[in-house]
């Protein structure tokens, strides 16, 4: 959320900011730091000296003299900011010809300002305008931005006439656009504006972004294929032996080969059922492996915000599921929409809040009062459920019997890096996913690109697998560990006793 340059108290508005920013997200409306207006200041600059993205070219703000334009200040890890893009493809739809979107990626994390990672979250998230690579915060400077999302609305003549942050950006943007349109009518450029979207040319592998990963019967192991909307089961040589899902974005039920999923991330099996955790359709699907048909089990679509005791003994809506973790009769389930640890009673497919009050944050607790940051993976290791949270880049532990949440690694939303050794010191860098083996934690350190494991009786932690792209889960099977290395469109197998790896070869 800002540079190693800024100061200290500024680092400390900047904590305060985001959360408003979810709080106000999760509410009814939006938080606006300006009325709008028809005389505001002249609209600084959009330029940097990084350069634009998902165009074949640069452009100013005169570029645009005439039209609405609409900036959205993001950063890629930010799961608020992932839920506004249908938002804003829906302004974009509505008003084809008045307005331009232009995204402005000032980065919370070192390793989102990268360039190749900005463009790979452009690809996999479906991002269909300009986007400047704002590393230095030049940009979010001259705004005087202070949390993600942030929108800015630029009137035709180049003055600032609106902003807001956080979600519910349609209903909060909209009104603004027509009254814009009313005020300044037939002196708006109606000529749709058109640009060349120019992506760095991905590679032809079978997967796209594959997500989570768990292990099936016999040996076989289960695979999110998030960028290609389906779910896949390969063997130990990587050949699929099962597709479920047609490969196409939706929301369906039916057999394998019709049904359709919106960024299938966690997985749990058990017999004949393969749980799975429809992200971006805020939904759990169940996978009958018998009959071969997927169902909606929860959700509806729609994104369930609860805070402190609001609904707690009564069956909520997921909100970005992004884990899942079977034990006995329960399915649990990491809900990074909405920093919660969700339960889903097996019986009669019912979802409770379990864990986290609903804010964002790194509070140990009880189950109630304890906060997350973005959960977005699960395991257990003996009693105790073990949380991958990432935007404060930290390993949570939940015990179950005393019911409460305890840090293992992690210092705050703003503290990461590559640390190893004890775990008083280790820093992590937005840590995606993680499984538990004999008492060793391994976790997919995603942004550092590398597996690490956690000794949990040594309180240690080592480095383990490196040179990876931005992995997303691993998985130990025997002397083995399985790795998504996401953003290379990949899974590679880390032999624990050589210490070698290997790509595995995915075929039909």
């Amino acid at each position: 959320m800002s540079t190693k340059d800024f100061h200290s108290e500024r680092l400390q508005r900047l904590a305060v900011s985001v959360v408003l920013v979810l709080i106000v997200s999760c509410g009814q409306t939006s938080r606006v730091k300006n009325q709008f207006t028809i005389n505001g200041p002249s609209a600084p600059e959009v330029s940097s000296q990084f350069g634009w993205l998902n165009t074949e070219r640069s452009y100013s703000l005169k570029d645009f003299r005439g039209k609405i334009v609409l900036l959205d200040f993001w950063t890629l890890g930010c799961i608020n900011c992932q839920h506004i893009i249908p938002e804003l493809e829906k302004l974009q739809q509505k008003f084809p010809k008045e307005l331009v979107v232009i995204g402005v990626h000032s980065a919370k994390f070192k390793s989102e300002k990268e360039t190749q990672r900005i463009q790979s979250a452009i690809a996999k998230f479906g991002i269909e305008h300009p986007v400047v690579n704002d590393a230095d915060y030049s940009v979010w400077k001259a705004y005087g931005v202070e949390a993600w999302p942030t929108l800015v609305l630029i009137s035709p003549d180049g003055k600032i006439a609106f902003r807001s942050e956080g979600e519910n950006v349609y209903n909060v943007i909209n009104p603004q656009i027509e009254k814009l349109l009313k005020e300044y009518g037939n002196a708006i450029d109606t000529t749709p504006f058109a640009f060349k979207q120019q992506m760095p040319k991905r590679s032809s592998a079978t997967l796209k972004f594959p997500s989570k990963i768990i292990a099936g019967d016999n040996g076989s192991i289960w695979i999110s294929d998030y960028g290609n909307n389906r779910v896949l089961k390969i063997n130990k040589t990587g050949k699929i032996v099962e597709t479920i899902g047609k490969g196409e974005k939706g929301f369906d039920d039916g057999n394998f080969s019709t049904a359709t999923f919106n960024g299938p991330q966690g997985l749990a099996v058990r017999n004949d059922s393969l749980w799975i955790a429809d992200s971006k359709n805020n939904s759990i699907r169940l996978a009958d492996l018998a009959t071969k048909r997927v169902i909606t089990v929860a959700g509806n679509g729609k994104m369930g915000y609860y805070f402190n005791n609001d609904k707690w003994n009564e069956p909520v809506l997921p909100n970005s599921p992004w884990d899942l973790l079977i034990d006995s009769a329960q399915l649990y389930i990491a809900d990074a929409g909405n920093h919660q640890v969700l339960r889903m009673d097996l019986k009669d497919n019912k979802v409770y809040r379990f864990a986290g009050s609903g804010y964002e944050g790194i509070k140990d607790d009880d189950l109630r009062m304890s906060t997350f940051s973005q959960p977005s993976g699960l395991t257990k290791s003996f009693n105790d459920i073990y949380i991958a949270d990432p935007e404060a880049s930290a390993i949570r532990k939940i015990d179950v019997k005393k019911e409460a949440v305890k840090t293992i690694i992690g210092k705050g939303l703003f503290k990461f890096g590559d640390e190893d050794g004890d775990t008083k010191n280790v820093l992590l860098q937005h840590c995606v996913g993680l499984t538990a083996n004999n008492g060793n934690i391994y976790i997919a350190d995603t942004y550092n690109g590398k597996v690490k494991v956690l000794d949990t009786k040594r309180n240690n932690v080592s480095t383990l697998v490196m040179d990876l792209n931005e992995p997303n889960d691993v998985l130990v099977i025997g002397h083995e560990l399985w790795i998504t290395d996401t953003n290379n469109d990949q899974i590679i197998k880390f032999n624990l006793v050589s210490k070698l790896k290997e790509v595995v070869k995915i075929k039909y």
